[in-house]
């Protein structure tokens, strides 16, 4: 048993090895796919009264809400992925965007293809990406950004910069919660949990680059969804899927909405080599929200 008189970060080193057998041990699919039917369906009182008392437990702050009234939403999923009022969210006026509400996990530079998960924890952009060599090599060397959203966060994801959309993949995996202390503990969980990985070709001053926003699910996260192909999960395929877009015009401004959690998670963005400086003042279990600076542009870039 855990000494219950430790200081907080022993306390957290004694339970982490509990905290990882519970993870492993859950029966995480079926939670999921019960949690997903629920919060899908309009169940009338019995809705508002879940949403009441999950605004109530986390904390959310209605105000900011484009419909503060929770009787405006028929189903979990409509209150959970909720609008903002305009305004509330403002975009800075230079650099790349920080694209969610939510909280800094790590950030930093890829070393080689190993991007830094945890302390003692790294994982390969190979593995996020779905085994795509030829995409995980414009990454290397590069930068990465890991955001986590918590229950009571905004939960749509947005446009760091301008992009066109060249390819979706979803990738089948587990689907471990996505916290920090999980973070800590189940080796490779962004490259081992479904995620949706979404590449976009972007300009800055006459070079054009690839950047990836990496989609991770987790437990009882019902679904995903794009704004250009809504939702992307269930169904639940255990094969990848792999969609292109080189011969569609889709492309999304700075700022603008690209996707959704339904139940929240993490995003995982990648940018090539040389191209960005990350904000200085962002550090691991930092807050952060929608339209903040993430990154400047390098000069040379």
């Amino acid at each position: 048993m855990p000494n219950p008189h430790a200081q907080p970060g022993q306390l957290q080193a004694a339970l982490a090895p509990h905290h990882a057998w519970l993870q492993y041990a859950l029966p995480k699919q079926a939670l999921t796919e019960l949690a997903g039917a629920l919060a899908r369906r309009p169940l009338g009182a019995a809705t508002q009264w879940a949403m009441r008392r999950f605004a109530a437990r986390y904390r959310v702050d209605m105000s900011e809400a484009l419909q503060p009234d929770f009787g405006a939403y028929a189903t979990f999923n409509d209150f959970f992925t909720r609008a903002l009022k305009p305004g509330v969210r403002p975009l800075a006026e230079s650099g790349l965007l920080c694209p969610v509400d939510g909280a800094v996990s790590q950030l930093g530079r890829i070393e080689g293809d190993r991007i830094f998960q945890a302390k003692g924890q790294h994982y390969r952009s190979i593995a996020l990406l779905g085994g795509d060599a030829q995409l995980a090599a414009g990454f290397e060397h590069g930068e990465f950004a890991t955001l986590y959203l918590s229950p009571r966060d905004y939960h749509r994801i947005h446009m760091p910069c301008a992009g066109r959309l060249k390819r979706m993949i979803h990738v089948p995996g587990a689907l471990f919660s996505v916290n920090p202390a999980t973070a800590r503990t189940v080796p490779g969980l962004f490259a081992r949990n479904e995620r949706v990985v979404c590449v976009f070709e972007g300009t800055h001053a006459g070079r054009r680059f690839d950047f990836a926003l990496v989609l991770v699910g987790a437990t009882i996260v019902g679904s995903m969804a794009t704004a250009w192909h809504g939702v992307v999960n269930p169904p639940r395929p255990r094969l990848l899927q792999d969609w292109r877009y080189e011969d569609r015009a889709i492309e999304l401004e700075r700022g603008a909405e690209m996707g959704r959690f339904l139940l929240g998670s993490t995003v995982v963005l990648l940018f090539p080599p040389g191209l960005l400086r990350l904000n200085p003042q962002w550090a691991a279990g930092q807050p952060v929200r929608l339209g903040q600076q993430m990154a400047d542009w390098v000069a040379s870039a």
